[in-house]
């Protein structure tokens, strides 16, 4: 049985705008940037990780403010 399209005509777009797509990629940088000068600073690999999870909300939060 074929499954009805969930999408409304005429509104296909992009799931994310260009400035969102930025924002979350300066952030998700940052996150690695961050997990890898933490386990280059001797850490293990799971508080590195820990570090750069840590680092990516507040990440998106100001690249959220400084990209307008």
């Amino acid at each position: 049985m074929a499954q009805p399209s969930r999408r409304r005509p005429g509104r296909e777009g992009p799931l994310l705008t260009q400035r969102a797509a930025v924002v979350f990629l300066l952030a998700a940088l940052a996150g690695i940037a961050a997990t890898v000068l933490a386990a280059l600073a001797g850490n293990a690999w799971p508080v590195a990780v820990s570090i750069g999870g840590g680092v990516l909300a507040p990440a998106v939060l100001f690249f959220n403010q400084i990209i307008d």
